[in-house]
């Protein structure tokens, strides 16, 4: 942990051990995770409120992959940020990502990474900080246990997103054009929304349509 020490400027004793143990109090705010992986994104070692917010040990953390602990509409995006670290053509981002706690439950926050470098120039480990929102309950996120589309639904929701029409995506889909408008009812009804602006804007914030992907595409995860 000393080059993370270095890339975080601070002292190794500010730094946390595997079981979360360190002289650092500001890693004991409660709301703020630190973590350190090496280049292929695995958790090597964390904070203990890392552990706390992900509702695991250290022992059940450490060793899995920091992907599986961000939610899947974020994934993408994300990963070819830390992909950019890695390969040296940068050295931190800052961004917003929606993570998966205990109990099927999801939080969103702001996560900044670092490359460390070891004695090569390749990247030795990665730092992630991570700050949960005040309002982090994130009402409405899903998480992948809720499969809430039917196929269909989801082409459909995907077509709205890309600011098609009744028509187009009645003729895309091979449906009339009152097939095509009862499932945006049900849609509506569903997200509990009163249009289909709202429909799209609902989809992005529980997580149901993939952030960063053009065109539009529905988290498979959440497609019965």
């Amino acid at each position: 942990m000393a080059a993370l020490a270095d890339s975080a400027q601070l002292h190794p004793s500010e730094l946390p051990d595997q079981d979360g143990h360190g002289g650092a109090q500001q890693f004991d705010q409660p709301g703020l995770c630190m973590a350190s992986l090496d280049p292929a994104l695995t958790i090597q070692q964390a904070n203990q409120e890392f552990f706390r917010r992900f509702g695991d040990s250290s022992s059940d953390l450490c060793g899995r992959s920091f992907r599986e602990l961000v939610h899947p509409s974020v994934q993408q995006p994300l990963m070819r940020q830390f992909s950019r670290l890695v390969e040296g053509k940068r050295q931190r981002f800052a961004s917003h990502v929606v993570a998966l706690g205990p109990e099927d439950s999801a939080f969103a926050g702001t996560l900044t990474a670092a490359a460390v470098s070891g004695e090569s120039p390749d990247v030795a480990a990665i730092l992630v900080l991570m700050r949960s929102s005040q309002d982090s309950a994130d009402a409405g996120v899903l998480t992948s246990q809720k499969k809430i589309l039917t196929e269909i639904d989801a082409r459909i929701l995907e077509g709205i997103a890309a600011g098609l029409s009744t028509i187009p995506l009645a003729s895309r889909l091979y449906l009339s054009r009152q097939g095509v408008e009862y499932h945006v009812t049900g849609l509506l009804r569903k997200l509990r929304v009163p249009n289909r602006a709202a429909l799209v804007s609902r989809a992005y914030s529980m997580g149901v349509l993939n952030v960063g992907t053009w065109p539009p595409k529905v988290v498979e995860d959440f497609i019965k």
